[in-house]
């Protein structure tokens, strides 16, 4: 028999261990947190062998040393030639490139703020984001740059142009700014300052930046690694037959391809093999070619791989860890997970932007015991579940789920209201409703946010139902998600036109498409002859709307 979760735990976190727990005031708030965490990110870029393999994308290869050495020259770069100076903004917007990982690296070690641009938004997306933060630098790609490019312009935002076919007037190159040999500029950095901003999808209509310390992140990345670490203790495995290798099948700008895939790398010194973009065929490949260990995505990812045509062409033996988070995976596919792979295991978490990522986490025979469950937390978080009134509730009951930690983001930027509304006394609101039973698991059922989750992507109905009434033919609109096997959830939208319009569905997924980023343009549009379902007090019946659209698929 083998040890419980909270003996595994007690020996992990134990006096005088790595991950050794203590109390500390962040936010105002006292908190359990890793006492044996470095200051700032800086610690965790210089740790793994310079001579060790960091990222293969495509037929390119870096190691760790190549890449503290360019972004060494890269935050030279950012420092002297742009005045970037400790706690000013810098954007990045680009697909999966090695320059991203550079780049992120190069802005936090000067003391910057780097801010995740997603690479989906459009024009006006771009252009809300760059002047909301108020970045002085944009390092974008291409097609990043022909959508901020006049933004850029009127808010006086310089730019560094990555792998780029011609160079526009005004950009710079980042062959041009990047000098191999420049060292690093040394700025003090602190536990408590701000090192990144992640956008989150607005509830009324305007994203909001999720603004993250180094602190934060550190002890999110700590609390990962002392869940593995407790976890071999319980579940030991068979020793690896090749050194642990991550694929980034999600983007950098999200929070899991950030924080525990692409920095747990960097900290790890684990080899990091970068896909430009989702394609399950060509992630088979990379798994058998580049012995895979870790697969962290969102369902839809893992539900592509097993399901695969191809999938007994390749050799994936070398995965122990099949999974990921941004979505509940239905139980069928937890059970295909778990008897697909030779030595791998199905996993979930449940993190948030605001927690870094990190969460309750479910794997191995747990997972396949509860696999409705988002799993158990480790000692520096508390996951608790309240009534509306924020009175906790016991085992059993369903409520909103809260969270508190060393790992939350600090608030969200230029946003007091907003920071006020989601973190109440050191305690942050997640908007999801779920109940915790007897053995510390959460199982999440429900969300209070009008949120839609479309693979891994949070698409907020407010901000559709915004574009859609924009239309001048649009007289009610209501935005909701319809359950899709592979996706989890689509994007829909019921209408009634002013009278005498005529519309389309095509016309109004053309009219959203243009201001909005694709993934939040409705798969369905229903037109109804008559005023939208409301109840005695004026709301329109989402769930009424959703049932009747669901039955008629």
């Amino acid at each position: 028999m083998g040890i419980t979760f909270d003996e595994a735990m007690g020996q992990t976190t134990a006096a005088g261990g790595q991950f050794e727990i203590g109390d500390a005031l962040i936010n105002g708030s006292m908190q359990r947190v890793f006492v044996n965490a470095p200051s700032n990110l800086t610690a965790f870029y210089a740790s793994a062998p310079a001579e060790s393999t960091f990222l293969v994308y495509e037929d390119e290869n870096y190691t760790f040393g190549q890449v503290r050495e360019t972004s060494a020259a890269l935050g030279a770069a950012l420092f002297e030639r742009y005045g970037v100076r400790k706690g000013d903004c810098v954007a990045v917007a680009m697909r999966n490139f090695p320059e991203w990982v550079i780049a992120f690296a190069a802005i936090t070690s000067i003391g910057a703020i780097s801010v995740s641009m997603n690479s989906w938004w459009t024009e006006d997306e771009m252009d809300f984001a760059l002047e909301d933060c108020g970045a002085k630098v944009l390092i974008a790609d291409d097609i990043r740059i022909d959508r901020s490019l006049s933004s850029c312009v009127r808010l006086g935002t310089r730019i560094i142009g990555v792998r780029l076919d011609t160079v526009p007037a005004g950009v710079d190159t980042w062959n041009d700014v990047v000098i191999a040999g420049t060292p690093m500029p040394q700025v003090d950095i602190g536990p408590h300052d701000d090192a990144t901003i992640l956008y989150t999808s607005g509830t009324t209509g305007r994203p909001k930046g999720a603004v993250s310390t180094h602190g934060a992140i550190i002890q999110a990345m700590m609390a990962f690694s002392c869940r593995a670490a407790a976890e071999r203790l319980r579940q030991p495995s068979e020793p690896l037959t090749h050194p642990p290798a991550f694929i980034l099948i999600v983007p950098l700008f999200h929070v899991t391809g950030c924080v525990p895939v692409m920095l747990g790398c960097f900290a790890g010194g684990v080899k990091l093999v970068i896909m430009y973009k989702w394609d399950a065929d060509k992630a088979l490949e990379l798994i058998e070619r580049e012995h895979v260990t870790n697969f962290v995505g969102v369902p839809t990812q893992s539900w592509d791989l097993v399901h695969s045509p191809r999938f007994s062409e390749f050799d994936t033996s070398s995965l122990r860890d099949i999974g990921g988070g941004g979505a509940p995976a239905p139980p069928a596919l937890v059970e295909k997970v778990s008897s697909s792979f030779a030595k791998g295991k199905p996993t979930i978490g449940y993190g948030m932007t605001e927690t870094n990522a990190y969460g309750p986490g479910n794997r191995g025979q747990d997972y396949v015991n509860k696999p409705t469950s988002s799993g158990r937390v480790v000692p520096i978080m508390t996951i608790g579940v309240r009534d509306p009134e924020g009175n906790a509730l016991s085992v059993g009951e369903r409520g909103e789920i809260w969270f508190k930690g060393p790992n939350l983001i600090r608030g969200y930027w230029n946003r007091p209201e907003a920071t006020a509304e989601t973190i109440v006394d050191g305690w942050l609101r997640s908007g999801d409703l779920g109940h915790l039973d007897d053995e510390g698991f959460i199982y999440v059922e429900d969300r209070v946010k009008d949120m839609i989750l479309r693979a891994g992507e949070n698409v907020y109905c407010a901000e559709v139902e915004a574009a859609v009434y924009d239309h001048d033919s649009v007289h009610e609109a209501a935005v909701f998600g319809i359950p899709h096997e592979r996706l989890g959830e689509e994007v829909a939208v019921a209408i009634l036109v002013k009278a005498g319009a005529q519309l389309t569905a095509q016309e109004i997924r053309d009219h959203v498409a243009v201001r909005l980023a694709s993934f939040k343009v409705p798969a369905h549009v229903v037109f109804f002859t008559e005023a939208l379902p409301r109840n005695a007090s004026g709301k329109i019946l989402k769930r009424e709307l959703q049932r009747q659209i669901a039955d008629t698929k």
